[in-house]
């Protein structure tokens, strides 16, 4: 999978794509992630990005000509099967959609700025808008990096055991069950039983039982789905 992020800081990706999964999975080359400053192609002498809002009011908008110019160069070289913007007002990132992410080849995650984006941007070369919450950040960056993050970790050979991704929180639509480890009993807090057992489908069943409780209490909504 080849992942490229457009942004107009790529600083603020350097640690969290050069540490733990994400830096093992670039290394060993399962996962080609790019980061591409747009402020490169601006046309601007200043290599200015932002501009005025039509119209007026309040705050700046980054401008559609860099934006296009880089996109355009990238699908030159390649197909992209999404092109992902990261906006508060985009559908929710969920695990299913990181799921579907997963299985894709090529992508590109436009990072936002400012007031937004020009709207021509969203009309004509955006495929997929995308939001990890409903609140404002500063820029896409760190958005960028959830999404990125979500999706090469489902990647085959990433995860060092495969099968525990797919035992994580809203996989099946319920949030994950409790996990302990050594030592069983710590200042008389112990490990529930059936897990020292050794009986696999009693545990299996104890573990299923306590995640559909968990998931009544606290997202009762998952269960709607």
């Amino acid at each position: 999978m080849r992942i490229d992020i457009l942004t107009i800081l790529p600083g603020l990706l350097e640690s969290p794509l050069d540490h733990s999964i994400l830096k093992r999975a670039r290394e060993k080359g399962l996962v080609e992630v790019n980061v591409y400053n747009i402020r490169d192609y601006s046309q601007n002498k200043h290599k200015q990005v932002d501009d005025y809002v039509f119209g007026g009011g309040a705050g700046m908008v980054m401008c559609i000509e860099p934006v296009d110019i880089l996109i355009s160069k990238l699908k030159s070289e390649r197909e992209y099967d999404e092109i992902i913007y990261t906006t508060p007002d985009g559908e929710r990132l969920t695990q299913k959609t990181a799921n579907y992410l997963s299985t894709l080849k090529n992508l590109i995650i436009l990072c936002g700025h400012y007031k937004g984006i020009d709207q021509r941007i969203r009309d004509h070369l955006i495929t997929r808008e995308i939001s990890i919450g409903e609140y404002v950040l500063t820029g896409g960056e760190l958005a960028a990096a959830i999404i990125t993050d979500s999706v090469c970790r489902l990647m085959p050979g990433v995860i060092s055991d495969e099968t525990s991704a797919l035992t994580d929180s809203f996989q099946d639509n319920l949030l994950a069950p409790p996990v302990y480890t050594r030592p069983a009993n710590y200042k008389g807090w112990k490990v529930p039983e059936i897990l020292l057992s050794g009986n696999t489908e009693e545990i299996e069943k104890w573990r299923m039982e306590q995640s559909m409780e968990k998931t009544k209490k606290l997202r009762p909504d998952l269960l709607d789905d």
